[in-house]
């Protein structure tokens, strides 16, 4: 006991010197002025993250544990789903969200190399990566504007004998069409991956109920790099409510094993040497039996002691990124007639990624021209990520084949690729910078 006494004052005394550093010389002291650099996203802390990341520093255990426990545990709670599972980015979310379905536990449902995934061009690759790595086929919708979500009015053309499942991202934090996705997911028996990793602290409304983004399909993303809603450096998590599907999720994560022990921990299921496993011997060690071709994502612990902290503040980075989107909405009405304003998608509580611009095509405006100047002012601007992801280069070698297909026009997808830009709403900007960005936006756009 008087060790442990010792080691948790020796814990405390390094973490109060942390917390001194912090205070001394990483805490932001100094006031916005115009010209001072405004980045479109940033990480929101204090030294509570830096002192949780001391402590699992000192427990020196390298890979997921306590915090890690702590954190999945904790945000399926404040997500309300059953399962939440931590992985080292939000793209290996996305892999591993869609590698899930492809395990043959699925039986009719499982899907398989040559089947079809309904998504969109404009987005984030790795949306999509997954299904092109494996050979599924990625069938390709237009987006709607000012909403910059799919659109739903082509679903039921896009539907084919082949088609398994539908893996699209909320856009910037503005939630997609969930009702009008999820009734035609039901109706023909399709997966639902939500890419929620715009889109964390969004709600969509149900009938009189509201649901967190990512927890209405089947399977729901987040990411955790800094610019996102909340950061562990690096980072991500996958969650659903189905058991079958966590246990899917689990086994892809952790290199596609069949135990579900622990890491560090043996025989938790009790009969790590009875089983009889594929053409292996009977009693084969169970930690060493192989149920899918996996990976090894998992997180550490360092990252998930900052998510820890993270997460005890989100609800107030959701009040003030909406908070910052609606004063940057009302400064800029004023050029409605050059700009193309974003709308929130109906029944629909967003937690805003950024702030989308279009410029009118009518009123000449370059959007190069436009960029250029705001970037001038030194506040950071981003394009909506692929603009359209089939023009990219990336897409050479499968441009002329029947790995992809695309239903009806892109002519929305190619709008934004040509016009469209954002800036950042996140919780660490004050009034003054987002007053100073509107005004600088204004100017651009000769208002």
């Amino acid at each position: 006991m008087n060790n442990w006494k010792n080691e948790h004052e020796a814990r405390e005394k390094i973490k109060n010197l942390v917390k001194q550093y912090y205070n001394d010389f990483k805490k932001n002291k100094k006031t916005f002025s115009e010209g001072d650099r405004i980045t479109y996203a940033s990480r929101v802390f204090d030294e509570k993250e830096m002192c949780a990341l001391t402590d699992a520093c000192l427990d020196f255990w390298l890979t997921t544990g306590r915090f890690s426990d702590e954190f999945e545990k904790k945000f399926a709670e404040w997500l309300g789903v059953k399962y939440a599972n931590l992985v080292n980015s939000g793209s290996s979310a996305n892999l591993v969200a869609f590698m899930a379905l492809t395990a043959p536990e699925l039986k009719e449902r499982q899907i398989k190399p040559g089947d079809e995934i309904i998504t969109v061009a404009c987005g984030f690759p790795t949306t999509v990566t997954p299904a092109i790595q494996y050979g599924a086929v990625p069938v390709f919708l237009d987006v709607t504007i000012p909403q910059y979500n799919i659109d739903t009015s082509m679903l039921e053309k896009a539907l084919s004998e082949k088609t398994k499942a539908v893996m699209i991202a909320h856009t910037l934090g503005n939630p997609f069409d969930l009702s009008v996705v999820k009734d035609f997911c039901d109706k023909h028996n399709l997966w639902l991956v939500e890419d929620n990793c715009d889109a964390l602290g969004s709600k969509y409304i149900i009938g009189k109920q509201e649901y967190y983004t990512g927890t209405i399909g089947d399977i729901g993303t987040s990411s955790f790099y800094p610019p996102h809603h909340m950061t562990m450096g690096e980072g991500g998590c996958v969650y659903t409510n189905n058991p079958l599907l966590n246990r899917l999720i689990k086994s892809y994560r952790d290199w596609g094993r069949d135990c579900i022990c622990p890491s560090g921990q043996d025989n938790y299921c009790k009969h790590r040497f009875d089983g009889q496993y594929g053409l292996l011997p009977k009693g084969y060690d169970h930690k060493y039996v192989y149920s899918h071709f996996g990976y090894n994502l998992k997180v550490t612990d360092m990252q998930a002691a900052i998510g820890c902290e993270q997460l005890k503040k989100f609800p107030l980075f959701i009040e003030k990124r909406r908070h910052n989107w609606n004063r940057l909405y009302n400064l800029l009405k004023v050029a409605n007639d050059k700009i193309i304003l974003p709308e929130p998608a109906k029944n629909s509580i967003p937690s805003w990624f950024g702030f989308l611009i279009s410029l009118r095509p009518e009123t000449g405006l370059s959007r190069n021209d436009v960029v250029g100047y705001i970037e001038k002012h030194n506040i950071q601007t981003r394009l909506l990520f692929s603009g359209n992801l089939i023009k990219h280069p990336c897409f050479d070698q499968i441009r002329d084949t029947n790995k992809y297909r695309i239903v009806g026009n892109l002519k929305n997808t190619d709008f934004i690729m040509e016009n469209t830009f954002w800036v950042g709403v996140y919780p660490g900007m004050d009034d003054n910078m987002i007053d100073y960005m509107a005004k600088i936006i204004l100017e651009a756009c000769n208002c």
